[in-house]
């Protein structure tokens, strides 16, 4: 059974940073790509990062282009999400996704699962 556990949001002030984490749990979830999808309320989910899986190839949306890295420890299971420079704009629910076809896509419909979602919110 597929499944994926986001963790790490919360409340943040503008300015500052947040870390959040994906477990992904698999058979072979070390060869997904991996990528975080944040929707705002009232808006769709928008590609921000994803990473392929052995980590040698990585994209940004240009938003968040300098303001993040995205990371995968394999051996864990696990993706991270490091964002710099928070905007109020950058609340939303931050989704986890995996590609299991590996194609580094910036649409959502390119990929095959996704998690429950953390809020992260940015106050002015």
């Amino acid at each position: 059974q597929v499944q994926l556990v986001e963790s790490g949001g919360g409340l943040v002030q503008a300015g500052g940073s947040l870390s959040l984490f994906c477990a992904a749990s698999g058979r072979t979830s070390r060869y997904w790509t991996m990528a975080s999808f944040p929707q705002a309320p009232g808006k769709e989910r928008e590609f921000v990062a994803a990473i392929s899986w052995s980590g040698g190839t990585i994209s940004y949306a240009d938003s968040m282009m300098g303001r993040c890295t995205i990371s995968r420890d394999n051996a864990r299971g696990t993706v991270f999400l490091q964002m710099n420079s928070l905007k109020p704009e950058d609340t939303a629910v931050y989704y986890c996704a995996a590609d299991t076809v590996q194609r580094m896509g910036t649409g959502s419909h390119f990929y095959d699962y996704w998690g429950q979602g953390t809020q992260v919110t940015v106050s002015s």
